[in-house]
């Protein structure tokens, strides 16, 4: 094992209690179980993560209900072309008190929350989506010559629309690397979208009824606990081989990653592989992940990360085959 100090925590009742988590999204929710599952996992890692997918798949829903059912403050922000930083951070204001005198307070803006979700983040432009950066790497605003402190968790849900790219601020790649996971959406079944026709008036009720059954606190403890939580050096080795295997210019790289990718996932891979499994291992009751749990976050850690190059474009690859390839080639070490 790596010199990590296990938490005395029961992974049993962590189980347990993201089980009810689990049970009162799906009251609310129909289908979008990875995204659901993704979502707990972020949760418990205090991760980021990107939702890719087309309007009306209940993206919104679902986060407002996830922070409903934590407890946790909930902002929503639907981002514009013409939006500035202040509007996300907050602004100055003057204000005149009892005796005539004028002060500038700072009004916090929507980013003061605790669960955000970020609209159509590729809508807004450059200096924007760099404000919202320091916020998700640092988990603090510099705003009106202050740095304030964000309160924890400070979970960043941001989503893209993959059809309309006119007028849109593609993310840079170091903003990319700034989501833990990142999560491909699609359109419902057909027995799903008819549920969720014929059963719209109930889904908006319980969505306003949803009681909290997670706290805050509780919810602090559980990361913690899955942050500390003991790895095997083979688990360790796994996870370190699977991001170098992206890179076209190493030696473990299969033949598709050197042919296709321009540039692989960077050195935030590996310990995003490692502490995603530790959540899912949580999440299923295991005291400590394996490199299945490695395999399972795999391919919403590394897809964003990876950069292909026209080569990949011209024959239809696309980042996610390139991802899956890696996974199907890179093996754990045997021992003994």
């Amino acid at each position: 094992m790596t010199q990590i100090k296990a938490d005395l925590a029961d992974f049993d009742a962590i189980a347990g209690k993201l089980d009810a988590l689990r049970s009162a999204l799906g009251s609310v929710i129909v289908g979008q179980e990875d995204a659901i599952e993704l979502l707990l996992t972020a949760l418990l890692c205090r991760g980021h993560v990107l939702v890719i997918g087309v309007p009306g798949l209940a993206k919104t829903l679902l986060v407002r209900t996830l922070a409903r059912a934590v407890g946790l403050d909930f902002s929503r922000i639907q981002f514009t072309p013409d939006m500035m930083p202040s509007d996300i951070l907050g602004t100055e204001l003057i204000q005149e008190d009892e005796k005539g005198d004028r002060h500038l307070r700072f009004v916090k803006g929507p980013v003061f929350a605790q669960l955000i979700l970020a609209d159509e983040i590729n809508r807004t432009p450059p200096k924007t989506q760099s404000a919202l950066l320091e916020a998700m790497a640092e988990h603090q605003v510099t705003a009106a010559g202050k740095t304030m402190r964000l309160d924890e968790p400070f979970v960043v849900v941001a989503t893209q629309n993959p059809i309309e790219q006119e007028g849109t601020y593609p993310l840079p790649e170091a903003q990319l690397d700034r989501f833990m996971f990142a999560l491909e959406v699609g359109y419902p079944t057909l027995d799903e979208e008819k549920m969720i026709v014929a059963d719209t008036p109930r889904i908006t009720s319980a969505a306003n009824e949803v009681e909290p059954v997670v706290t805050r606190e509780e919810l602090l403890k559980f990361a913690d606990a899955v942050w500390r939580m003991p790895v095997s050096e083979h688990v360790v080795d796994y996870a370190v081989r699977l991001a170098r295997a992206t890179r076209p210019d190493d030696a473990g790289a299969p033949d598709h990653v050197q042919q296709y990718v321009g540039w692989g996932a960077g050195p935030r891979a590996g310990p995003a592989l490692l502490h995603g499994a530790k959540a899912v291992a949580a999440i299923a009751g295991d005291p400590t992940p394996s490199c299945e749990h490695i395999k399972q976050v795999a391919p919403s850690v590394l897809r964003h990360r990876v950069l292909t190059n026209y080569a990949a474009a011209g024959d239809g690859v696309d980042a996610g085959n390139l991802v899956q390839a890696v996974i199907n080639a890179v093996q754990p070490a045997t021992y003994g």
